[in-house]
């Protein structure tokens, strides 16, 4: 099966596709949901079908009332992932956690190929943009226009370590997944995109170089601070924060006054003078 990418919010689509290009599709399949996990079960030669307990279920024409809301493959990403934080303080977050969570959402080998081609990497993805989502949720009462920056930024930074603090155990086994050397990349990518989406809520529009600085500076502070909720507490995090934006805005107050241009500029004059000669 060819390589796919990392799953991302408009992925259903591409994995129906998928589907159909290897004889799959989830049309006319079944769809049972037990508990916030989904089991699919495929229509027989006949047409029929039959759940988990035996019973036969004819054919069914799908109308606006009786379908599923949403994308399929969104709706069984997040049944697993359920599935996956209830067992990972158990099973840790690895290749064993993703296979238990996807059979007990009723999935084979080859639908979590077609779901989760990248395994717990793809868990890990969909945690974080989980994680990412429930903080901004919580953000949308915060004023942010009436706050100072760096007030903005504390707030991002709290409601993310808390958001992702209510799956505190199953975060503390998906860091220690990222913080592997084969994993390090992917870590790094959705501390970006983490960054990304809070500087957005703060209000930054830069499009100049400042907006990759922002990002990759808040992400570094992101990183260790998530860290530090997960296995040292709310109190010493978010101190450490503290800390940090101290730390940048006092940098940031110092690259003020500075003319960093200065050396250039005298360089090029003096290799002008050389090149040219002195102005008369």
């Amino acid at each position: 099966m060819a390589a796919r990418r990392v799953l991302s919010k408009g992925d259903g689509q591409t994995k129906q596709n998928h589907a159909r290009e290897e004889g799959l599709s989830s049309e006319g399949a079944l769809i049972h949901d037990r508990g916030g996990h989904v089991q699919i079960v495929a229509p027989n030669r006949d047409g029929s079908k039959r759940p988990p307990d035996g019973r036969i279920v004819p054919p069914m024409t799908e109308t606006a009332e009786t379908a599923p809301k949403g994308d399929w493959a969104d709706r069984t990403e997040q049944a697993v992932l359920d599935a996956a934080i209830e067992r990972a303080p158990a099973l840790g977050w690895n290749a064993r956690l993703t296979r238990a969570a996807c059979e007990a959402c009723g999935l084979s080998l080859g639908d979590q190929e077609l779901l989760l081609p990248n395994g717990p990497r793809d868990l890990a993805v969909l945690l974080s943009r989980r994680h990412d989502a429930r903080a901004l949720k919580a953000l949308e009462a915060t004023p942010a226009a009436t706050m100072k920056i760096r007030e903005r930024i504390a707030a991002a930074v709290s409601a993310r370590m808390e958001a992702g603090a209510q799956d505190i155990e199953a975060a503390k086994r998906c860091a220690g997944f990222l913080s592997l050397p084969t994993n390090v990349d992917l870590g790094f990518k959705l501390a970006w995109e983490t960054a990304d989406h809070l500087w957005r809520w703060a209000g930054d529009t830069a499009t100049d170089q400042n907006h990759y600085s922002k990002r990759a500076i808040l992400g570094g502070i992101l990183i260790p601070a998530l860290t530090m909720r997960w296995f040292d507490g709310r109190e010493a995090a978010e101190a450490f924060v503290a800390r940090r934006i101290e730390n940048v805005m006092a940098f940031e107050k110092w690259k003020a006054g500075k003319d960093f241009d200065a050396p250039i500029n005298a360089i090029t004059d003096v290799l002008g003078r050389l090149r040219y000669g002195a102005k008369a």
